[in-house]
């Protein structure tokens, strides 16, 4: 067992990363809870292995994550060790449809942000009154800067990247850990629709790997792979002027509409 896990829980474990994660998880002896909304999905993976909880659960109903998550408390004997909230999904459009697609960048804030803030609700109590936990939350690079055709996604990784700072700095004192895990680009069923080359692409159980070992030394920010998100990392120290040259000259490719 890793860590000493003995309860996790993966918020959008039905596919991607958190599908990964709850396989090596389970598999090293951790009692997993896999939530997602997808039933099907959870229960093919609670079929993999029997120390993984299957839980259909919409993270954007906060009224049904308080239920859901003392149904998922009860199925351990001491509370939730560890807890990845990895739900999201990922909609890119350039501001010019900002029209046409205000609901998507509605519901894209509603289910990557308000998801983590609907389960923080439940889990941040618990945790305080138990003195242990950790807590760890599933951005992006892309959160780093604005990037463009990236409207609806990157300002709720931005948000999840700031959140984590200010959980960091208030939950430390309770004895919780708190982590922000941000990957660049993984192959998943969220990624395949993305219409360019994605530079540095990596598995699902690459990604799920790299922010085990990160987890398992307790870092705070866990990114990866190392030579895109560095170059990200950079870009965030360039001076307004530069920045915006750079995504000009090299990133930035109007489209014909």
């Amino acid at each position: 067992m890793l860590n000493n896990w003995k309860s996790v829980w993966i918020t959008g474990a039905s596919s991607g990363i958190g599908y990964s994660l709850a396989k090596i998880l389970a598999n090293s002896g951790s009692l997993v809870a896999v939530s997602a909304r997808r039933k099907d999905k959870l229960i093919e993976l609670g079929s993999l292995n029997d120390n993984i909880i299957p839980i259909d659960l919409d993270v954007g109903d906060v009224a049904q994550v308080k239920d859901k998550y003392n149904e998922i408390v009860e199925k351990f004997d001491d509370g939730i060790d560890l807890v990845i909230l990895n739900a999201g999904v990922s909609k890119l459009f350039s501001v010019e449809d900002i029209e046409d697609r205000y609901n998507d960048i509605i519901n894209t804030m509603e289910i990557n942000y308000f998801g983590v803030i609907n389960c923080l609700t439940a889990i941040i109590p618990d945790m305080i009154k138990r003195g242990k936990g950790h807590i760890a939350i599933v951005a992006s690079i892309a959160g780093y800067r604005g990037l463009p055709n990236s409207i609806a996604y990157s300002p709720t990784k931005a948000a999840l990247i700031n959140l984590a700072d200010i959980l960091k700095s208030e939950l430390t004192h309770y004895g919780i850990e708190v982590s922000i895990i941000n990957p660049g680009f993984v192959d998943t069923e969220a990624t395949k629709v993305n219409n360019f080359k994605m530079p540095n692409l990596v598995s699902t159980d690459y990604a799920a790997k790299k922010i085990i070992q990160g987890l398992n030394k307790v870092k705070y920010e866990i990114h990866f792979p190392f030579l895109l998100s560095f170059k990200l990392k950079l870009m965030r120290l360039l001076p307004h002027k530069l920045y915006f040259y750079i995504i000009k000259k090299f990133i930035w490719k109007k489209t014909s509409r």
